[in-house]
């Protein structure tokens, strides 16, 4: 385990992305224990801060540590690897504090606990999936193509891979594909699957481009109930699992 921890995570320069990891997750799964506990009511358990009858919310200490460790890292030697391993961690913890609430910067209201609170839980998945994807050694295409231009990463056709790359994952994301988009950026197959197949019926991409009546449209909403549909079901019953159960919106 030592040897294997050294190989992977100390020779690559990967601790302090270690330590932001371990903080982003244990802070998301510490805050979302503590939001459950005050939800049900525990009595042992201590609460929101309110002095003064205002409740201060999870993502203004989630500001704070951010910035601590963010000034940590950026004033933190190089060679200092414990250092800025540590202001690593609290970058995380704060990553995962404010995320957690991004509905509610979003909306600018208290949206926990209602439907629009589930995209506060689809950010922190998608941090934690991102960073893990770089934690096992994968990196975006698209940094490879202006950081390391080489014979290996197509040499004088460097811009022209750079910009399919960006376009494929631009009409990704515009086919309501956010999952493919953001993973394709690091196995750019993806963005390719992602950008010649239908687009999501609710998408911008459909709205612009399949008319009402048309094949397509129908194929891509029968594609929705059956195949997605349950795939975003079983997502959200994970979610639930984890962060709580979120109110139905209602019709």
């Amino acid at each position: 385990m030592a040897v294997w921890f050294t190989e992977t995570f100390v020779q690559t320069g990967r601790v302090p992305l270690l330590c932001f990891f371990g903080g982003m997750v244990a802070a998301f799964g510490f805050i979302r224990l503590s939001v459950r506990l005050i939800r049900a009511q525990v009595r042992w358990w201590p609460g929101n801060i309110t002095p003064g009858g205002l409740h201060i919310h999870h993502v203004v200490f989630g500001v704070v540590f951010m910035m601590m460790g963010g000034v940590a890292g950026l004033s933190t030697p190089d060679g200092e690897t414990t250092w800025r391993s540590v202001a690593a961690g609290l970058f995380g913890i704060g990553s995962a504090l404010v995320l957690d609430e991004f509905s509610l910067i979003l909306h600018l209201k208290d949206v926990y606990w209602s439907e629009k609170g589930r995209l506060s839980v689809d950010a922190v998945f998608v941090a934690i999936a991102l960073t893990a994807m770089l934690l096992l050694g994968f990196r975006p295409s698209l940094v490879d193509d202006i950081v390391a231009p080489g014979p290996s990463t197509g040499g004088p056709y460097v811009p022209l891979v750079f910009t399919a790359d960006l376009a494929l994952a631009v009409v990704t994301l515009l086919k309501g594909k956010i999952w493919t988009g953001l993973i394709g950026v690091f196995l750019p197959v993806l963005l390719i699957l992602g950008a010649v197949r239908l687009a999501r019926p609710q998408s911008p991409w459909s709205r612009w481009r399949y008319l009402e009546s048309s094949r397509k449209l129908a194929k891509a909403r029968w594609r929705e109930r059956r195949l997605r549909v349950p795939i975003i079901r079983g997502k959200i019953w994970l979610q639930e699992l984890i962060a709580g159960r979120h109110e139905r919106a209602r019709d």
